[in-house]
Protein backbone atom coordinates (compact mmCIF):
# COMPACT_ATOMS: atom_id res chain seq x y z
CA UNK A 1 0.00 0.00 0.00
CA UNK A 2 1.18 3.74 -0.74
CA UNK A 3 2.60 5.53 2.37
CA UNK A 4 -0.02 8.17 3.36
CA UNK A 5 2.03 10.77 4.98
CA UNK A 6 2.15 14.13 3.81
CA UNK A 7 4.61 15.63 1.60
CA UNK A 8 6.72 18.81 3.41
CA UNK A 9 7.44 21.36 0.74
CA UNK A 10 10.64 23.13 0.59
CA UNK A 11 11.55 26.39 0.54
CA UNK A 12 12.46 26.15 -3.35
CA UNK A 13 8.97 25.08 -4.32
CA UNK A 14 7.49 27.57 -6.16
CA UNK A 15 3.60 24.93 -5.85
CA UNK A 16 3.50 23.02 -2.84
CA UNK A 17 3.86 19.67 -2.97
CA UNK A 18 1.15 17.07 -3.34
CA UNK A 19 -1.04 16.60 -0.19
CA UNK A 20 0.02 12.57 0.03
CA UNK A 21 3.38 11.91 -0.64
CA UNK A 22 2.35 8.87 -3.07
CA UNK A 23 -0.83 8.07 -5.15
CA UNK A 24 -2.66 5.57 -3.06
CA UNK A 25 -5.36 3.12 -4.41
CA UNK A 26 -8.73 4.21 -4.82
CA UNK A 27 -10.23 0.74 -3.50
CA UNK A 28 -8.10 -2.01 -1.41
CA UNK A 29 -9.99 -5.27 -0.82
CA UNK A 30 -9.49 -6.83 2.50
CA UNK A 31 -9.12 -10.24 1.97
CA UNK A 32 -8.68 -13.24 4.47
CA UNK A 33 -5.76 -14.83 5.43
CA UNK A 34 -4.78 -17.19 2.82
CA UNK A 35 -3.83 -19.69 5.38
CA UNK A 36 -7.39 -19.26 6.74
CA UNK A 37 -8.91 -20.70 3.35
CA UNK A 38 -6.82 -22.67 1.41
CA UNK A 39 -6.62 -25.66 3.65
CA UNK A 40 -10.38 -25.94 2.80
CA UNK A 41 -9.66 -25.58 -0.53
CA UNK A 42 -6.54 -27.83 -0.52
CA UNK A 43 -9.22 -31.11 0.36
CA UNK A 44 -11.36 -30.38 -2.64
CA UNK A 45 -8.33 -29.61 -5.11
CA UNK A 46 -6.56 -32.96 -4.16
CA UNK A 47 -10.43 -34.54 -5.12
CA UNK A 48 -10.18 -33.00 -8.01
CA UNK A 49 -13.51 -31.03 -7.38
CA UNK A 50 -12.78 -27.65 -8.38
CA UNK A 51 -15.85 -26.27 -9.84
CA UNK A 52 -19.26 -26.27 -8.30
CA UNK A 53 -18.64 -28.76 -5.71
CA UNK A 54 -19.25 -28.82 -1.91
CA UNK A 55 -17.88 -25.47 -0.67
CA UNK A 56 -20.35 -24.25 -3.27
CA UNK A 57 -23.17 -26.22 -1.71
CA UNK A 58 -22.13 -24.33 1.37
CA UNK A 59 -21.47 -20.88 0.24
CA UNK A 60 -24.90 -21.12 -0.61
CA UNK A 61 -26.42 -22.56 2.61
CA UNK A 62 -24.73 -20.59 4.88
CA UNK A 63 -26.06 -17.21 2.66
CA UNK A 64 -29.26 -18.31 3.07
CA UNK A 65 -28.43 -18.25 6.76
CA UNK A 66 -26.88 -15.16 7.01
CA UNK A 67 -30.03 -13.15 4.68
CA UNK A 68 -32.65 -15.24 5.55
CA UNK A 69 -33.47 -16.49 2.29
CA UNK A 70 -34.67 -19.77 1.14
CA UNK A 71 -32.95 -20.64 -2.04
CA UNK A 72 -28.99 -18.87 -3.02
CA UNK A 73 -27.98 -19.99 -5.96
CA UNK A 74 -23.55 -18.91 -6.66
CA UNK A 75 -23.26 -18.46 -9.87
CA UNK A 76 -19.55 -16.68 -11.71
CA UNK A 77 -20.46 -12.85 -11.72
CA UNK A 78 -23.67 -10.92 -10.66
CA UNK A 79 -24.08 -10.17 -14.85
CA UNK A 80 -24.45 -13.88 -15.71
CA UNK A 81 -26.64 -13.87 -12.68
CA UNK A 82 -28.87 -11.38 -13.98
CA UNK A 83 -28.93 -12.49 -17.55
CA UNK A 84 -30.10 -16.23 -15.96
CA UNK A 85 -32.20 -14.75 -13.84
CA UNK A 86 -34.41 -12.79 -16.66
CA UNK A 87 -34.01 -16.12 -18.76
CA UNK A 88 -35.46 -18.39 -16.02
CA UNK A 89 -38.80 -15.99 -15.65
CA UNK A 90 -39.19 -16.13 -19.09
CA UNK A 91 -39.05 -12.22 -19.45
CA UNK A 92 -40.12 -10.88 -23.01
CA UNK A 93 -41.16 -7.19 -24.09
CA UNK A 94 -39.92 -4.10 -22.02
CA UNK A 95 -38.26 -4.12 -19.08
CA UNK A 96 -37.68 -0.78 -16.75
CA UNK A 97 -34.55 0.20 -15.44
CA UNK A 98 -32.79 3.33 -14.10
CA UNK A 99 -29.92 4.62 -16.28
CA UNK A 100 -28.16 5.60 -13.38
CA UNK A 101 -26.49 2.37 -12.65
CA UNK A 102 -23.25 -0.19 -14.45
CA UNK A 103 -23.75 -1.12 -17.31
CA UNK A 104 -24.06 -4.20 -16.60
CA UNK A 105 -27.35 -4.21 -15.32
CA UNK A 106 -28.56 -3.21 -19.16
CA UNK A 107 -26.82 -5.67 -20.62
CA UNK A 108 -28.32 -8.37 -18.84
CA UNK A 109 -31.20 -6.83 -20.61
CA UNK A 110 -30.22 -6.72 -24.14
CA UNK A 111 -28.72 -10.29 -23.84
CA UNK A 112 -32.32 -11.59 -22.89
CA UNK A 113 -33.59 -9.97 -26.12
CA UNK A 114 -35.59 -6.95 -23.73
CA UNK A 115 -36.07 -3.58 -24.56
CA UNK A 116 -34.66 -1.38 -21.75
CA UNK A 117 -36.56 1.38 -21.17
CA UNK A 118 -35.00 4.00 -18.72
CA UNK A 119 -36.55 5.54 -15.49
CA UNK A 120 -35.36 8.44 -14.29
CA UNK A 121 -33.64 8.45 -10.28
CA UNK A 122 -34.64 9.92 -7.17
CA UNK A 123 -32.89 13.63 -6.57
CA UNK A 124 -32.07 12.52 -2.95
CA UNK A 125 -31.30 8.85 -2.94
CA UNK A 126 -29.86 8.65 -6.51
CA UNK A 127 -32.12 5.80 -6.29
CA UNK A 128 -34.73 4.56 -9.27
CA UNK A 129 -37.82 6.66 -8.60
CA UNK A 130 -40.83 4.66 -8.12
CA UNK A 131 -43.12 7.33 -9.63
CA UNK A 132 -41.49 7.51 -13.02
CA UNK A 133 -41.72 3.37 -12.82
CA UNK A 134 -45.62 3.70 -12.59
CA UNK A 135 -45.98 6.01 -15.46
CA UNK A 136 -43.40 4.12 -17.86
CA UNK A 137 -45.35 0.86 -18.02
CA UNK A 138 -46.86 -0.09 -21.11
CA UNK A 139 -48.98 -3.08 -22.17
CA UNK A 140 -45.45 -4.39 -23.15
CA UNK A 141 -43.63 -4.06 -19.99
CA UNK A 142 -42.55 -7.43 -18.54
CA UNK A 143 -40.66 -6.09 -15.14
CA UNK A 144 -39.16 -3.74 -13.04
CA UNK A 145 -35.26 -3.70 -12.33
CA UNK A 146 -34.25 -1.66 -8.83
CA UNK A 147 -30.68 -1.05 -8.01
CA UNK A 148 -29.36 -0.49 -4.48
CA UNK A 149 -27.03 1.99 -5.68
CA UNK A 150 -23.75 2.51 -3.67
CA UNK A 151 -25.23 0.02 -1.23
CA UNK A 152 -27.97 2.53 -0.54
CA UNK A 153 -31.58 0.51 -0.72
CA UNK A 154 -33.80 1.49 -3.34
CA UNK A 155 -37.80 2.10 -2.62
CA UNK A 156 -38.02 -1.76 -2.01
CA UNK A 157 -42.08 -1.24 -0.93
CA UNK A 158 -43.09 0.98 -3.80
CA UNK A 159 -41.52 -1.11 -6.23
CA UNK A 160 -43.60 -4.17 -5.07
CA UNK A 161 -46.88 -2.01 -5.06
CA UNK A 162 -46.30 -1.25 -8.23
CA UNK A 163 -45.20 -4.54 -9.60
CA UNK A 164 -47.49 -6.10 -7.81
CA UNK A 165 -50.85 -3.82 -9.08
CA UNK A 166 -49.56 -4.89 -13.38
CA UNK A 167 -48.77 -8.14 -12.77
CA UNK A 168 -44.88 -7.07 -13.21
CA UNK A 169 -41.63 -9.36 -11.78
CA UNK A 170 -39.54 -7.49 -9.74
CA UNK A 171 -35.65 -8.00 -9.82
CA UNK A 172 -33.22 -5.81 -7.82
CA UNK A 173 -29.55 -5.21 -8.91
CA UNK A 174 -27.91 -5.77 -5.28
CA UNK A 175 -24.40 -5.83 -6.64
CA UNK A 176 -23.18 -3.10 -3.69
CA UNK A 177 -25.83 -4.20 -1.35
CA UNK A 178 -24.37 -7.27 0.10
CA UNK A 179 -24.79 -6.50 4.32
CA UNK A 180 -27.37 -3.71 3.68
CA UNK A 181 -30.46 -3.57 5.07
CA UNK A 182 -34.22 -2.30 4.17
CA UNK A 183 -36.38 -1.55 7.43
CA UNK A 184 -34.56 -3.95 9.43
CA UNK A 185 -34.39 -6.98 6.99
CA UNK A 186 -31.17 -7.89 4.99
CA UNK A 187 -31.05 -6.61 1.43
CA UNK A 188 -31.70 -10.12 -0.49
CA UNK A 189 -34.75 -11.47 -0.21
CA UNK A 190 -37.12 -8.58 -1.85
CA UNK A 191 -39.31 -8.67 -4.86
CA UNK A 192 -38.50 -12.16 -7.22
CA UNK A 193 -34.80 -11.90 -6.71
CA UNK A 194 -32.11 -10.14 -5.46
CA UNK A 195 -28.74 -10.80 -7.52
CA UNK A 196 -25.15 -9.67 -5.75
CA UNK A 197 -21.68 -9.26 -7.10
CA UNK A 198 -18.45 -11.27 -5.22
CA UNK A 199 -15.89 -9.18 -7.61
CA UNK A 200 -12.54 -7.04 -5.41
CA UNK A 201 -14.37 -3.86 -5.15
CA UNK A 202 -17.32 -5.77 -2.91
CA UNK A 203 -17.72 -5.80 1.06
CA UNK A 204 -17.87 -9.96 0.03
CA UNK A 205 -15.03 -10.71 -1.79
CA UNK A 206 -14.75 -14.40 -4.16
CA UNK A 207 -12.58 -12.75 -6.44
CA UNK A 208 -14.97 -13.14 -9.78
CA UNK A 209 -18.81 -14.66 -8.39
CA UNK A 210 -22.34 -13.38 -7.94
CA UNK A 211 -24.84 -15.13 -6.33
CA UNK A 212 -28.60 -15.11 -7.03
CA UNK A 213 -30.82 -14.90 -3.70
CA UNK A 214 -34.75 -15.13 -4.37
CA UNK A 215 -37.51 -17.28 -1.84
CA UNK A 216 -39.31 -18.79 -5.21
CA UNK A 217 -38.34 -22.66 -5.32
CA UNK A 218 -38.87 -23.01 -9.05
CA UNK A 219 -37.03 -20.04 -10.33
CA UNK A 220 -33.87 -21.02 -8.30
CA UNK A 221 -34.06 -24.83 -9.56
CA UNK A 222 -34.09 -22.96 -12.93
CA UNK A 223 -31.08 -20.67 -12.26
CA UNK A 224 -29.28 -23.81 -10.66
CA UNK A 225 -30.03 -25.19 -14.44
CA UNK A 226 -29.49 -22.16 -16.40
CA UNK A 227 -25.54 -21.93 -14.79
CA UNK A 228 -24.89 -25.05 -15.75
CA UNK A 229 -25.37 -24.62 -19.72
CA UNK A 230 -29.54 -25.16 -18.64
CA UNK A 231 -28.93 -28.86 -18.00
CA UNK A 232 -29.27 -30.50 -14.24
CA UNK A 233 -27.94 -33.73 -15.75
CA UNK A 234 -30.03 -35.42 -17.90
CA UNK A 235 -28.09 -33.89 -20.83
CA UNK A 236 -31.60 -32.71 -22.14
CA UNK A 237 -31.19 -28.74 -20.93
CA UNK A 238 -34.55 -27.17 -19.71
CA UNK A 239 -33.92 -23.70 -21.15
CA UNK A 240 -31.27 -21.86 -22.79
CA UNK A 241 -28.39 -21.67 -20.50
CA UNK A 242 -24.45 -20.50 -19.90
CA UNK A 243 -21.05 -22.37 -18.35
CA UNK A 244 -21.90 -19.52 -15.06
CA UNK A 245 -20.53 -22.21 -12.22
CA UNK A 246 -18.90 -20.64 -8.96
CA UNK A 247 -15.47 -22.13 -8.58
CA UNK A 248 -14.73 -24.07 -5.88
CA UNK A 249 -11.23 -21.13 -5.14
CA UNK A 250 -14.02 -18.47 -5.32
CA UNK A 251 -16.41 -20.41 -3.04
CA UNK A 252 -13.72 -21.06 -0.41
CA UNK A 253 -12.69 -17.32 -0.84
CA UNK A 254 -16.11 -16.06 -0.34
CA UNK A 255 -16.95 -18.34 2.51
CA UNK A 256 -13.72 -16.80 4.38
CA UNK A 257 -14.86 -13.62 4.13
CA UNK A 258 -18.64 -13.86 5.03
CA UNK A 259 -17.83 -13.45 8.94
CA UNK A 260 -16.11 -10.23 8.18
CA UNK A 261 -19.04 -8.80 6.35
CA UNK A 262 -20.68 -6.89 9.55
CA UNK A 263 -17.23 -5.29 10.63
CA UNK A 264 -16.53 -3.90 6.93
CA UNK A 265 -20.61 -2.32 7.00
CA UNK A 266 -19.81 -0.72 10.35
CA UNK A 267 -15.85 0.58 8.82
CA UNK A 268 -17.53 2.01 5.48
CA UNK A 269 -20.30 3.67 7.73
CA UNK A 270 -17.98 5.34 9.81
CA UNK A 271 -15.43 6.72 6.97
CA UNK A 272 -19.25 7.72 5.16
CA UNK A 273 -20.00 9.51 8.79
CA UNK A 274 -16.34 10.79 9.06
CA UNK A 275 -16.78 12.40 4.92
CA UNK A 276 -20.05 13.82 5.61
CA UNK A 277 -19.11 15.18 9.17
CA UNK A 278 -15.80 16.88 7.63
CA UNK A 279 -17.63 18.12 4.23
CA UNK A 280 -21.16 19.36 5.48
CA UNK A 281 -21.31 23.30 4.95
CA UNK A 282 -18.81 23.25 1.97
CA UNK A 283 -20.75 24.95 -0.47
CA UNK A 284 -21.53 22.98 -3.11
CA UNK A 285 -20.98 19.75 -1.71
CA UNK A 286 -23.88 17.67 -1.74
CA UNK A 287 -24.63 14.14 -0.11
CA UNK A 288 -26.70 11.12 -1.21
CA UNK A 289 -30.24 11.04 1.31
CA UNK A 290 -30.36 7.66 3.36
CA UNK A 291 -33.65 7.43 4.44
CA UNK A 292 -34.14 6.34 7.79
CA UNK A 293 -34.48 2.51 8.62
CA UNK A 294 -32.24 1.34 6.30
CA UNK A 295 -28.28 0.83 6.32
CA UNK A 296 -26.34 1.44 3.61
CA UNK A 297 -23.04 -0.62 2.67
CA UNK A 298 -21.29 2.67 1.11
CA UNK A 299 -19.84 0.14 -1.15
CA UNK A 300 -18.74 3.72 -2.35
CA UNK A 301 -18.95 7.33 -1.21
CA UNK A 302 -20.15 9.60 -3.58
CA UNK A 303 -20.66 13.61 -3.15
CA UNK A 304 -22.13 16.09 -5.93
CA UNK A 305 -20.45 18.97 -6.79
CA UNK A 306 -22.47 22.18 -7.72
CA UNK A 307 -19.82 23.89 -9.98
CA UNK A 308 -21.04 27.29 -9.51
CA UNK A 309 -21.42 26.78 -5.70
CA UNK A 310 -18.09 25.15 -5.55
CA UNK A 311 -16.32 26.98 -7.52
CA UNK A 312 -14.94 23.95 -9.77
CA UNK A 313 -16.54 21.09 -12.28
CA UNK A 314 -16.82 17.88 -10.97
CA UNK A 315 -14.31 17.02 -13.49
CA UNK A 316 -11.39 20.04 -12.59
CA UNK A 317 -11.91 18.69 -8.77
CA UNK A 318 -11.45 15.42 -9.93
CA UNK A 319 -8.17 16.53 -11.75
CA UNK A 320 -7.17 18.70 -8.40
CA UNK A 321 -7.58 15.56 -6.23
CA UNK A 322 -5.11 13.37 -8.60
CA UNK A 323 -2.75 16.21 -8.74
CA UNK A 324 -2.79 15.83 -4.44
CA UNK A 325 -2.02 11.57 -5.28
CA UNK A 326 -5.98 11.27 -4.34
CA UNK A 327 -7.55 9.03 -6.68
CA UNK A 328 -11.93 9.13 -7.19
CA UNK A 329 -13.70 7.82 -9.72
CA UNK A 330 -17.02 9.04 -11.74
CA UNK A 331 -19.75 5.98 -10.86
CA UNK A 332 -21.67 6.14 -12.93
CA UNK A 333 -20.75 8.60 -15.71
CA UNK A 334 -22.22 8.47 -18.16
CA UNK A 335 -25.61 7.08 -17.71
CA UNK A 336 -26.77 4.30 -19.87
CA UNK A 337 -28.94 5.94 -21.97
CA UNK A 338 -25.96 8.65 -22.86
CA UNK A 339 -23.87 5.11 -23.91
CA UNK A 340 -23.30 4.04 -27.26
CA UNK A 341 -24.91 0.32 -26.66
CA UNK A 342 -27.82 1.72 -25.00
CA UNK A 343 -28.70 5.03 -26.86
CA UNK A 344 -31.32 3.39 -29.66
CA UNK A 345 -33.20 2.60 -27.01
CA UNK A 346 -33.91 6.19 -25.56
CA UNK A 347 -37.70 7.32 -26.19
CA UNK A 348 -37.28 10.93 -27.79
CA UNK A 349 -39.77 11.78 -25.38
CA UNK A 350 -38.02 10.56 -22.68
CA UNK A 351 -36.67 13.20 -19.85
CA UNK A 352 -33.94 11.76 -17.02
CA UNK A 353 -33.32 15.21 -16.07
CA UNK A 354 -32.10 14.16 -12.09
CA UNK A 355 -29.86 11.16 -13.73
CA UNK A 356 -28.07 13.40 -15.93
CA UNK A 357 -27.71 16.44 -13.60
CA UNK A 358 -26.40 13.47 -10.64
CA UNK A 359 -24.29 12.10 -13.09
CA UNK A 360 -22.55 15.08 -14.59
CA UNK A 361 -21.54 16.01 -11.03
CA UNK A 362 -21.03 12.75 -9.04
CA UNK A 363 -17.59 11.62 -7.42
CA UNK A 364 -16.62 9.05 -5.45
CA UNK A 365 -14.31 9.28 -3.21
CA UNK A 366 -11.81 6.34 -1.59
CA UNK A 367 -13.59 4.31 0.93
CA UNK A 368 -12.46 0.84 1.95
CA UNK A 369 -11.41 -1.31 5.58
CA UNK A 370 -8.23 -0.64 5.83
CA UNK A 371 -8.66 3.28 5.00
CA UNK A 372 -7.26 5.59 8.18
CA UNK A 373 -9.90 7.76 9.49
CA UNK A 374 -6.90 10.01 9.45
CA UNK A 375 -6.36 9.59 5.56
CA UNK A 376 -10.18 10.04 5.48
CA UNK A 377 -9.86 13.65 7.06
CA UNK A 378 -7.04 14.68 4.72
CA UNK A 379 -9.03 13.99 1.79
CA UNK A 380 -11.79 15.79 2.99
CA UNK A 381 -9.55 18.86 4.02
CA UNK A 382 -8.63 18.51 0.53
CA UNK A 383 -11.86 19.00 -0.66
CA UNK A 384 -12.21 22.06 1.11
CA UNK A 385 -8.92 23.58 0.91
CA UNK A 386 -9.71 23.27 -3.10
CA UNK A 387 -12.91 25.06 -2.55
CA UNK A 388 -11.46 28.09 -0.38
CA UNK A 389 -8.12 28.35 -2.76
CA UNK A 390 -10.56 28.47 -6.37
CA UNK A 391 -12.61 30.99 -4.37
CA UNK A 392 -10.89 33.16 -2.89
CA UNK A 393 -7.36 32.52 -3.76
CA UNK A 394 -6.34 31.50 -0.06
CA UNK A 395 -3.03 29.26 0.26
CA UNK A 396 -3.80 25.54 0.60
CA UNK A 397 -4.34 24.78 4.60
CA UNK A 398 -1.28 22.97 6.10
Amino acid sequence: MAQLGFAAPSAKEVAPAPRFGERFRFIQPTLPRLEYFISEYRQVFAQGLITNGRLVARLEAAVCEHLGVRHCVAVSSCTSGLILVMKALGLRGEVILPSFTFFATGHAALWNGLTPVFADCDAETWNIDPGVVGRAITSRTCAIVGVHLYGNPCPVTELECIAQQHGLKLLFDAAHAFGASYRGQPVGGFGDAEVFSLSPTKLLVAGEGGLVCTNDPLLAHKVRAGRNYGDLGSYDPMLLGLNARMTEFNAALALAGLDMVPAKVRKHNQIAELYTAELDGTPGIRFQHLPPGHASTYKDYSVRVDSAAFGMTRDELAAALLAENIETKKYFHPPLHQQALFRPFLDASAALPNTEAISESVLSLPVYESLPLPTVRQVAWAIRDLQRTRRTGEARAC
